[in-house]
């Protein structure tokens, strides 16, 4: 007996010489499992009979242990009574089969081809999230050169975060700090957006300072700067590099729940989205802490 374990089914097959006494037992003798299914294929040429059976068919069944699958039945041989019933030339026989199949392994899906990414792809991509914050000049179409600013020039400020294969996400900033050293904490420093994302800027000094809505992608955050310089720096112009140099580096992780921006000239702040409620605690200066 020769047992093939395929992917979705089991292959029996049977030489007809059972007990290899050279006496041919008949097909119709044979059945394969409890719910005794006939042979699918006769092969006189090869003193064959062949049984092809799904892997949950005639009765089978099947155990689920630690490392495997082990799918049981039987093939069994019940010989037609002789010409004389009083004599009994053959006896019957059960044969047990079994398929082992490992369950942990790669199985093929045929012509079905997945959408999805396996699990520790998503952790792989969740390792290469690359966060940006670039300038952008007026027209947010390409990246600004690392030109002098005057006082009184706008700022285009793009934040973005690069996710690969990752799933979809949506990016917001909890906060971005300027200041003339590398560091968050060097002094002289200044917060443009602080408590998880309120542009504390837009509210200082009637500046135009805002968030850029509606976002292009959910996975990029605009927002606009007045040019401004340190008390006591003499300089006239203002370069990025040396303002704005720790901005590149604040970008908060995504899944903070606040944007919101200054009214100039208005004692309220308004949502970049989402309900007006969000707010409230910008005032407070305490929105939560960063996801």
């Amino acid at each position: 007996v020769e047992v093939q374990c395929q992917e979705a089914q089991l292959v029996v097959t049977v030489h007809r010489d059972l007990f290899g006494n050279g006496r041919l037992v008949s097909a119709a003798e044979l059945s394969l499992g409890p719910a005794a299914c006939r042979h699918s294929r006769l092969d006189p040429s090869q003193k064959t009979v062949t049984f092809s059976a799904g892997l949950h068919e005639c009765g089978s069944t099947v155990q689920v242990t630690r490392d495997s699958l082990i799918y049981r039945t039987l093939l069994s041989y019940d010989p037609s009574p002789g010409s004389n019933p009083a004599i009994v030339r053959s006896s019957p026989a059960v044969i047990p089969i079994e398929c082992h199949y490992p369950r942990r392994d790669n199985v093929s899906s045929g012509s079905i081809r997945p959408t999805w990414s396996p699990f520790n792809s998503a952790l792989a991509a969740e390792e290469r999230l690359l966060f940006s914050l670039r300038l952008m000049n007026e027209d947010w179409s390409s990246e600004r050169d690392l030109s002098a600013f005057r006082l009184g020039d706008v700022l285009n400020l793009q934040a973005e975060v690069g996710a690969h294969s990752h799933v979809p996400l949506r990016l917001f900033v909890d906060s971005c700090v300027a200041t003339l050293g590398p560091g968050a904490g060097s002094e002289p420093h200044y917060a443009l957006i602080d408590f998880n994302g309120c542009l504390v800027d837009g509210r200082a000094d009637a500046t135009s300072s805002a968030f850029v809505s509606p976002r292009p992608r959910q996975d990029v955050l605009r927002f606009q700067i007045d040019a401004f310089r340190f008390a006591g720096d003499t300089r006239s112009l203002v370069r990025p590099g040396d303002n704005l140099g720790t901005a590149w580096e604040s970008l908060g992780q995504p899944g903070r729940a606040w944007e919101s921006l200054g009214q100039p000239g208005r004692a309220c702040w308004a949502p970049v989205e989402g309900t007006r409620d969000i707010c409230s605690c910008c005032e407070l200066g305490n929105c939560g802490s960063a996801a």
